[in-house]
């Protein structure tokens, strides 16, 4: 028989290539351990969470989310919210992070998050790309086990 080990996931909703890329860079130098999946639209991040909700070690979201501009289809990317609310009917099984300029959605998403029991960090973006060093990969160290937990589970 053999044993397969599932690879821990952090999992980003993120529509902006530059917002991504800066991620990326953050996530390499610190959390390499994880697979890093990043999904620009809500129906995307849901069928990921269908399928891998069980190994994500932490979720990011982002609220707002635009239809690229050159993008052949058209379908609505949705919003973060959608999945908030999704997450909110499942059973918490790692941390969410709302990052999103959208004060007002952001709340509602941790209001309905915290609700249903799911532990919420949150972050408003500034001054361009600089808070994603300097406030949002902080909060996915805090919201991420130690490296020493995972080695002795």
């Amino acid at each position: 028989m053999t044993t397969v080990i599932q690879q821990l996931k952090i999992a980003i909703l993120e529509d902006n290539d530059d917002r991504t890329v800066t991620m990326r860079a953050a996530l390499a130098d610190e959390f390499a351990m994880y697979e890093h999946h990043f999904l620009p639209t809500a129906p995307l991040m849901l069928a990921w969470l269908e399928r891998h909700l069980s190994e994500a070690i932490a979720i990011s979201l982002d609220h707002d989310l635009e239809l690229p501009p050159d993008a052949i289809d058209r379908t609505d990317p949705g919003d973060g919210r959608q999945v908030a609310d999704a997450l909110a009917a499942r059973a918490p099984n790692c941390p969410v992070i709302i990052h999103t300029t959208n004060v007002p959605a952001g709340d509602g998403m941790e209001t309905v998050l915290a609700e249903a029991g799911w532990q919420t960090f949150r972050v408003t973006p500034y001054d361009d790309l600089r808070w994603i060093r300097e406030a949002w990969q902080p909060l996915v160290r805090e919201a991420t086990p130690p490296r020493e937990s995972l080695s002795s589970a």
